[in-house]
């Protein structure tokens, strides 16, 4: 999807549909057309204003009026940004992946978007990014694996209207969030795909041609080499399926030989909970799994088209956990990669198992920091549910940094304890520790687990079990994977490197 900026008119637009963003007015509805449009109104003859006048729009949060005037553009959709006072970027990438959306619905291949200034008072750059971001979110459909396309068509280009003076501005924030959009739809792209079509050698594959499109260095471990590393948690994962597991590193150098931000991603490509068996419902969700992995790989599409000053290592465990005459079982011990040995309790809870043998690996690049994502916990969802990622760490100074990128990526965390009295849920009686706590506190046992193998280095850990995808259709967001995280690690990164 070509995404552009264009310095003029609303009027002047020759998209198939063109999106007008507007907001209620600081919880008053707005009853007449704002000056803004006052010469598109004139050229629809008076729609715009009738449909305010009428409250049949308000600008409500997701509200939509789509209409086909007999002049002026062919398509013209009203989309409310809601009552917030000031309006935010998460408000108007909102409105841009609504937007998106209906013109896949109504077949249109071309996206015209302008938000009238009289709703938000916001930097053209700002704008520019979120509109492009969710643009790629609202668009991005799957289709590969049907015999017969579902959708009317692909959205193949959107123009960003902006005034000549915010153009320059404007071209600076579409270029980054444009690059974030494609990084979004990797990651989406790679999640939807089935645990048959996608097993860890394909994920190493998908890797492999990352790094030869961007010039990244890429290196893929198989089981011999895995083995003599000694992540022996990796391997015990991985004995029960006959898919050998893959251990991924990428490796983007953009500021010489300076101290690298570690980037960790769970990659179960299929999570049958091995001999801990799960419930037949909803198993085939587990091709999610996989989803931190999926993350990972986004950001690295990301860096590829933004190349930032900072240097930035991916590591991806990547296996899937099934239940078989090998498999492994409750009550064994495996001896990780640090050195610790780990008592398995349930072999549903593995990606902590293939997650530390990762974050010790990582320790060997003296990493200025290291931020583990995983569909960690059960215990993530029923206490976050789908609205925000569980963060926890070791480092009070990186967590707020990764709260102020969620916040601004519009995908928010919410910190929890990692205090020292819940590390005794932890403690076996035969090993160094055990990989489950019990069901109480279950999200921050399975984040002490995790913080045995970082040592001193700065880490925070990322459960986005509750976010990594939704089984309902959203306004702005189609049922299924959602890409997060790479929006977050995006920001994360490129705030560092601007220092």
């Amino acid at each position: 999807m070509r995404i552009s900026v264009k310095a003029g008119a609303p009027e002047e637009s020759k998209a198939a549909l063109l999106a007008i963003a507007m907001g209620a007015g600081g919880g008053t509805v707005r009853r007449s057309t704002p000056d803004s449009l006052a010469r598109l109104d004139r050229l629809l003859k008076g729609e715009i204003g009738r449909l305010l006048a009428t409250r049949d729009f308000t600008g409500a949060q997701d509200e939509t009026a789509l209409f086909y005037p007999a002049n002026g553009p062919k398509r013209v959709l009203l989309v409310g940004l809601g009552e917030r006072d000031p309006i935010d970027g998460n408000a108007v990438r909102q409105a841009a992946a609504l937007a998106a959306r209906r013109a896949t619905e109504v077949g249109a291949r071309s996206l015209g978007f302008y938000l009238t200034p009289e709703s938000a008072d916001l930097d053209a750059e700002l704008v520019a990014r979120v509109v492009a971001e969710g643009a790629g979110q609202g668009s991005w459909t799957y289709e590969h694996l049907r015999s017969k396309r579902e959708s009317k068509g692909d959205l193949n280009s959107v123009t960003i209207v902006t005034t000549r003076d915010q153009r320059l501005a404007a071209q600076r924030g579409r270029r980054v969030g444009a690059a974030v959009a494609a990084g979004q739809a990797f990651a989406r792209d790679l999640q939807m795909r089935p645990g048959n079509e996608c097993p860890p050698s394909e994920l190493a594959r998908q890797a492999k041609e990352l790094g030869k499109r961007h010039g990244f260095k890429v290196t893929v471990k198989g089981k011999r080499q895995i083995e003599n590393e000694g992540m022996n948690a990796l391997l015990a994962v991985a004995q029960g399926s006959a898919q050998e597991p893959r251990f991924i590193t990428l490796e983007y150098r953009g500021r010489g030989r300076s101290k690298a931000i570690c980037l960790v991603g769970k990659g179960v490509t299929f999570d049958s909970g091995g001999i801990s068996l799960k419930p037949a419902l909803n198993m085939e969700e587990m091709k999610y799994d996989m989803s931190g992995a999926a993350a990972v790989l986004g950001t690295f599409e990301c860096l590829g088209h933004l190349r930032p000053n900072i240097n930035v290592v991916g590591l991806i465990p990547a296996t899937e956990n099934l239940p078989s005459a090998t498999a492994v079982k409750p009550g064994d011990v495996v001896r990780t990669h640090s050195g610790k040995t780990v008592e398995i309790i349930n072999t549903d809870a593995e990606g902590r198992l293939i997650l530390c043998d990762a974050l010790s690996y990582a320790k060997r690049f003296d990493p200025a920091c290291i931020i583990d994502l995983a569909t960690l916990t059960g215990a993530i969802v029923i206490a976050l549910g789908d609205q925000a990622t569980g963060l926890m760490g070791n480092d009070p100074a990186l967590l707020q940094e990764i709260r102020d990128a969620g916040d601004l990526a519009g995908e928010p965390c919410w910190e929890l304890p990692l205090w020292d009295g819940y590390r005794p849920q932890i403690k076996s009686d035969i090993a160094d520790i055990k990989n489950v706590g019990g069901r109480s506190a279950g999200s921050i046992t399975a984040g002490w687990f995790l913080k045995e193998f970082v040592d001193d280095h700065p880490w925070a850990h990322l459960d986005i079990a509750g976010t990594a995808y939704t089984d309902q259709n959203r306004p702005a967001m189609r049922r299924g994977p959602t890409g997060v995280g790479v929006r977050l690690l995006t920001q994360f990164i490129l705030r560092r490197a601007a220092g």
